[in-house]
């Protein structure tokens, strides 16, 4: 039997209306992909723990929602579309306004069953060390793919200093080359566009 807490019953019921099918359905592929998840209340949020461990949360704001990976930084991001920022609010995927936002039910399903896989082999995150300068540098793959569409050359090179950044960072972050290599296609089709890395999550 599920374990449910009436506490994020009651979270969900006092948040706006737009938020309650956001995180009903995200509660729904929780329980779906994760029947032994235990439900819980963690600093006002709700939160599901598995194996004796945090696994996942969620959390509705004033304009828009978010899910987090507890353990986020070990998810190998298959997808190339998880977000692993210090941003509060921001979750994982990025500002959620509604169910569409939602990564489908097949991909959210397979991260779940991998961070599963975490508590089950009890992998912790390894204590955070004192940041090391983040190198910048331009990816010399991500310098090849912007110099064969010329539009999107033209755009990054008049983005400001925080956009071009955003960028250059989301694809030193990818874990492998193929996830790697997708970022880069689709960077370079959002910058063509003039769209900057979070696009889809501005107002």
């Amino acid at each position: 039997m599920p374990a449910i807490d009436i506490r994020i019953d009651a979270y969900i019921e006092k948040k706006a209306a737009f938020a309650k099918p956001v995180l009903n359905q995200l509660r729904k592929i929780v329980h779906k992909a994760c029947p032994d998840v235990e439900e819980t209340i963690k600093w006002g949020m709700p939160f599901f723990d598995y194996k004796g461990s945090t696994m996942c949360a969620m959390a509705a704001f004033k304009e828009h929602c978010s899910f987090m990976f507890w353990k986020a930084r070990l998810l190998k991001d298959p997808e190339g579309i998880m977000q692993v920022s210090e941003r509060d609010g921001m979750g994982n995927f990025g500002r959620i306004t509604s169910v569409k936002n939602i990564p489908s039910e097949k991909i959210l399903t397979a991260y779940i069953k991998e961070a599963m896989k975490l508590n089950e082999e009890n992998i912790k995150i390894a204590k955070p060390k004192k940041a090391a300068p983040v190198n910048l540098e331009m990816p010399v793959d991500f310098a090849a793919a912007l110099k064969k569409n010329k539009q999107a050359q033209t755009v990054f090179d008049n983005f400001p200093p925080g956009k071009r950044k955003d960028y250059i960072l989301w694809i030193i972050e990818a874990k492998t080359e193929p996830t790697k290599l997708k970022r880069i296609e689709t960077a370079v089709e959002w910058i063509a566009e003039g769209k900057s890395r979070n696009w889809k999550y501005e107002k």
